[in-house]
């Protein structure tokens, strides 16, 4: 039995009682029961592979996959099944169901100071059915699939995966990473408490000092189910004691952490801020680099040679300097943070021009959770076309997590996840901050 499974537990009881089921939602055993098809007009259709806005088109939907998709009149027309339900977005731009890379959905409640030590005020358990809301606000913003890359209570992220899989609560589709794989003391560590103070075995879940503790660490998640690693490659913002500057994790670490999780069929993901620490991930051969903060000259070029997807958070600044000029965020927090926002989108501006391949991360939870896509705006802001930006939530985000026969696009074969905005994204991408339809796996759980 996995660790995670009573936290599992306490979803499933409380989801009913807190009226967190949708009224729609069908289990997996009643959907096998039998065969629904829906059909859905789109007045406009991304086709994120490709990069273009196509008009006329007609999906249809069996159960929980697409099963056509094409235009609605022409030599190729898709005609609407007999007895298929139709849903009428003729007047919508319609398209995939967004993907996030970067969230913490399994972190609790949203704290403005962005403190670890609040953690020892509550127990798994809290953690854990504070996290239930964060899930739902994020599946109706339009985000039907996410990488969540880690949580301080090591696992809550595995329970909540698993209880929005058994439809027990609502959620995006999750990849979970199970716990920090970190120095002691370093980036994912819960720091900042009395040194005499015990912290339970679940705040120190991923601690690693050698290369061989890196691969003892991984193997436990890799028997715990998680989907990625993610590893610390550099100091953090939001931790007592850390300096987002230095490098952590030697490159015989971060090298012993990507081979031992190649052996699982795991992808790592490599936290890292500095300059040295996102080349030493890159060479060690991560599959993203989380943040890439102060990337220099020799990083992006090491990121493109390497086929290295850079994930930059680069909305989130906003909701750190608001909560800071609020007296919310501690002072060390807000000398870690001192200047690096620019210093990130000034980077993420010449990640685009040099052609290196970009994901949508947010860091959701540093903000409020469910604005994730007011990311959008600011990725165009500097540097981005619309369908670029598009696609970096789509396309290259499934490409990341190595499922793009499943998502990423809308697509014969892959899974019913459609969203839809009233207007074209493609000339205004700020449309996506209000997504008026949103069906995972063939289910709607939003329409307007």
């Amino acid at each position: 039995m996995k660790s995670a499974t009573g936290i599992g537990l306490v979803f499933a009881v409380a989801c009913a009682a807190l009226g967190l089921l949708p009224a729609t939602r069908a289990t997996a055993h009643q959907r096998d029961a039998s065969v629904t098809v829906t059909a859905i007009r789109a007045g406009h259709l991304i086709d994120t592979d490709a990069g273009k806005l196509l008009t006329d088109q007609i999906i249809v939907v069996t159960n929980d996959k697409i099963t056509a998709v094409g235009p609605a009149s022409s030599a190729n027309a898709v005609s609407i099944p007999a007895g298929a339900k139709v849903i009428d977005l003729s007047h919508e731009t319609v398209l995939p169901g967004l993907i996030d890379c970067h969230t913490h959905l399994a972190d609790g409640a949203r704290d403005p100071s962005g403190d670890p030590l609040g953690y020892l005020k509550k127990t798994a358990a809290e953690v854990a059915l504070e996290s239930v809301p964060n899930a739902k606000v994020t599946l109706l913003g339009g985000f039907t699939t996410v990488r969540d890359v880690g949580v301080y209570r090591a696992l809550n992220d595995i329970a909540l995966r698993d209880a929005i899989a058994r439809g027990d609560i609502i959620g995006p589709r999750m990849y979970v990473v199970g716990a920090y794989v970190t120095i002691t003391g370093g980036a994912g560590a819960l720091t900042g408490a009395a040194p005499d103070v015990t912290l339970p075995w679940d705040m120190h879940y991923g601690q690693a000092d050698s290369p061989w503790e890196v691969r003892a660490v991984i193997r436990k998640l890799a028997n715990q189910g998680v989907d990625a690693i993610k590893i610390l490659s550099s100091g953090a913002v939001l931790e007592h004691g850390s300096n987002p500057n230095s490098r952590e994790f030697t490159e015989e670490e971060l090298k012993a952490a990507v081979e031992e999780a190649a052996s699982f069929g795991l992808r790592v993901a490599a936290h890292a801020h500095s300059a040295q620490g996102i080349k030493n991930a890159i060479n060690a051969g991560v599959a993203s680099v989380e943040h890439a903060t102060m990337i220099d000259g020799e990083g992006l070029r090491l990121a493109k040679v390497h086929g290295t997807y850079l994930d930059m958070d680069i909305y989130d600044e906003e909701c750190i300097e608001a909560d800071a000029r609020a007296g919310k965020i501690p002072l060390d927090f807000v000398a870690h943070d001192h200047d690096l926002g620019q210093v990130q989108r000034d980077n993420f501006r010449k990640a685009v021009a040099a052609g290196v391949k970009l994901s949508f991360g947010t860091d959701e939870g540093v903000c409020p959770y469910g604005i994730n896509a007011k990311q959008f705006a600011f990725m165009v802001k500097y540097g981005m076309t619309p369908m670029q930006a598009i696609q970096a939530a789509t396309h290259n985000a499934a490409d990341l997590l190595g499922h793009s026969d499943l998502i990423g696009s809308i697509a014969v074969g892959k899974s019913a996840d459609i969203i839809a905005v009233a207007g074209d994204p493609t000339t205004d991408v700020t449309l996506l901050e209000n997504v008026g339809f949103v069906m995972k796996e063939g289910v709607v759980y939003k329409s307007n």
